[in-house]
């Protein structure tokens, strides 16, 4: 009885008042066993850090940085073991690994039950848009969570305060997030014993993630809520997309007109660093990138000018730090400079120096090995010789909110979003992609994000040049039959009185021969997307082909490039018998979607026939 009064009295001191809330956090709070809670607002971040790194749950780095290293069995999501439950068994897709909801709750709640004794709740009521956003109503959230360290990543990748939850116009309209750490040595990740289970009651508007400290298996706000949750929700309401896209701004510093531009790529395919890239430098004073989100963007169609919107409900960046530097993404750097707030986690750290370094961040590791840690905790110079595994683990991160990115846009926290101009997709592939394709019809949009893919290797699957198909990059993300999905994209795009373009790009090219790229990348990037909006914008007109416009040579920007004639003909090129050979695996991939919508169909064999297959 003591325990329940103090419960009340926790929450009264915070001034949680929404009474849903409150019940859910004592409902959970018994279940778990929890010791104590406490109610978690973004100004109590300097509290929370300061008793994280008395507790060595933190590392300081530099100023006013921090370091976290996670169990070494604990460090990426488990696509496996990432579950979607409802009670209808018509939501199985081929991807989202759907399960019985009635199940997983059960199942959940018992490995949930006791385990969080002798441990704080730390309840973090949160936002995933900015308020006053058209789709506020599906944004607001409430983790439940046993970590400190969780907490503090939440403080920085979304909007966190009770105020959020407090004056909702439905009191129950509230994500419910549990986190249950559990105990980590003895959870047998990845064998047949494996104890973890992620799991999101879709139609219950609940998220249950046991097992785990890391990323998106802990950070309920991200991936379970802005994707998986969010897109369940935006296609049972049929208002809107959420879609694992990066968003940014393209200004022309000479005119004033502005473009954004979203787009999905698989892992490995350019995503981050395309969010946060710059100008190339011969095009700096003319045009400038503004950058929204790397990660997630909601999509709209506002009914009183019948526009496409999007925003990044996020309020972070939850980046790689593998291979980031000044040339890759400088951008990424400025982010986390001293003073941030930043959080690194599973990078290599100097407990003398409080310095961290990861595979890429410059050329050759540090020199002087004295106070270097791997991302396991062990010292580097303790290795044996010939030891040459990393430092820090590939899939290491940096955390840092939005704010701290040095080109974010200034009306990134705007509700009404941004007017969407185009939507791309990129797959990393050797071939078969030229640099830029636009897309002017809608079914053959959807159609070629159905079948995004990137390159998998002949020795993993067996057939050269096969891409492992990643839907609109959201194979992992999956909440609903992709079908629907598909129906879903061409019903919400298709109220656009003014559609986006479509486009394809690829920035991977290698020449055949001797393997070098034949596209520099990075900060280039950005002439194919100024391409691709002056197109949509009818200032250039492009070469029509099979698979859409290709850019004319002469519309390209390419001042200061200093790119082989060769090299510029084959990147605008289509490669008919590649592409024919692609076709066949793109039907096979879209025959495994049920009820696929005949339009997704029709574009498939209008393409085909064009190139003659």
């Amino acid at each position: 009885m003591d325990k329940v009064l103090d419960l009340e009295s926790v929450m009264d001191q915070a001034g949680l008042k929404n009474p849903q809330v409150r019940e859910y956090v004592a409902h959970w709070a018994a279940i778990t066993g929890a010791d104590r809670v406490e109610v978690v607002d973004a100004d109590d971040d300097a509290r929370l850090v300061s008793e994280a790194l008395e507790a060595g749950e933190l590392l300081p780095v530099g100023e006013g940085c921090y370091y976290s290293r996670s169990y070494y069995k604990d460090t990426a999501r488990s696509e496996e073991r990432t579950i979607v439950a409802t009670s209808d068994p018509a939501d199985k897709g081929t991807y989202n690994n759907w399960r019985p909801a009635a199940e997983m709750k059960e199942l959940l709640v018992g490995l949930m039950r006791g385990a969080s004794a002798g441990k704080t709740m730390y309840v973090v009521p949160y936002l995933m848009a900015p308020p006053g956003s058209p789709l506020e109503r599906y944004a607001a959230g409430v983790e439940l969570t046993d970590s400190r360290t969780v907490a503090l990543h939440m403080i920085r990748m979304a909007r966190v305060g009770v105020h959020h939850i407090n004056d909702l116009h439905d009191p129950d309209s509230f994500v419910r997030a549990v986190h249950v750490t559990g105990d980590l040595e003895n959870l047998a990740q990845g064998t047949p014993d494996d104890q973890r289970y992620f799991v999101t009651v879709a139609d219950e508007r609940t998220i249950l993630h046991y097992g785990s400290s890391y990323g998106g298996n802990a950070l309920l706000g991200k991936i379970a809520h802005g994707l998986r949750q969010a897109a369940y929700d935006g296609w049972t309401s049929g208002e809107f997309l959420a879609e694992q896209f990066m968003l940014l701004g393209i200004v022309d510093n000479e005119t004033g007109e502005r473009y954004h531009v979203a787009g999905g790529f698989p892992s490995a395919s350019g995503k981050t660093n395309l969010a946060m890239t710059l100008a190339p430098e011969a095009l700096g004073d003319r045009y400038r990138v503004e950058f929204y989100g790397d990660d997630i963007t909601w999509l709209w169609v506002d009914p009183e000018d019948g526009l496409l919107y999007g925003m990044n409900p996020e309020f972070g960046v939850f980046g790689v730090a593998k291979d980031t530097n000044e040339s890759t993404n400088p951008t990424a750097l400025e982010s986390v400079r001293p003073g941030t707030g930043a959080i690194f986690t599973n990078v290599a750290y100097n407990e003398l120096t409080h310095e961290v370094w990861w595979e890429g961040r410059t050329p050759e590791p540090p020199a002087d090995l004295a106070g270097w840690l791997d991302w396991k905790g062990e010292p580097v110079a303790s290795r044996a010789p010939g030891d040459t595994s990393p430092w820090a683990h590939p899939n290491s991160r940096f955390t840092t909110t939005l704010a701290n990115v040095p080109n974010v846009a200034p009306d990134f926290e705007d509700p009404r979003g941004v007017r969407i101009d185009a939507i791309i997709f990129g797959g990393r592939t050797r071939d078969r992609e030229p640099l830029v394709r636009a897309i002017t019809d809608l079914a053959e949009g959807v159609y070629d994000g159905l079948t995004l893919g990137a390159e998998a290797t002949f020795a993993a699957d067996g057939v050269d040049g096969q891409l492992r198909y990643d839907p609109m990059s959201m194979r992992p993300f999956m909440s609903y039959p992709e079908a629907r999905y598909a129906a879903h994209w061409l019903e919400v795009i298709g109220r656009a009185i003014d559609q986006p373009v479509f486009a394809h790009v690829n920035w991977f090219q290698r020449d055949p021969e001797d393997g070098h790229f034949l596209w520099p990348g990075y900060r280039e990037n950005l002439r194919a997307l100024l391409w691709l909006v002056w197109l949509k914008a009818g200032k250039v007109t492009g070469v029509p082909s099979a698979v859409g416009v290709l850019p004319k040579a002469e519309e390209l920007r390419l001042d200061d490039l200093d790119l082989p004639p060769a090299d510029l003909e084959r990147i605008l090129t289509v490669d008919i018998d590649r592409w024919c050979q692609e076709m066949g695996f793109r039907e096979t991939h879209l025959a495994q979607f049920d009820g696929l919508p005949e339009e997704i169909w029709e574009a498939h064999r209008r393409v085909a026939r064009d190139l003659g297959c």
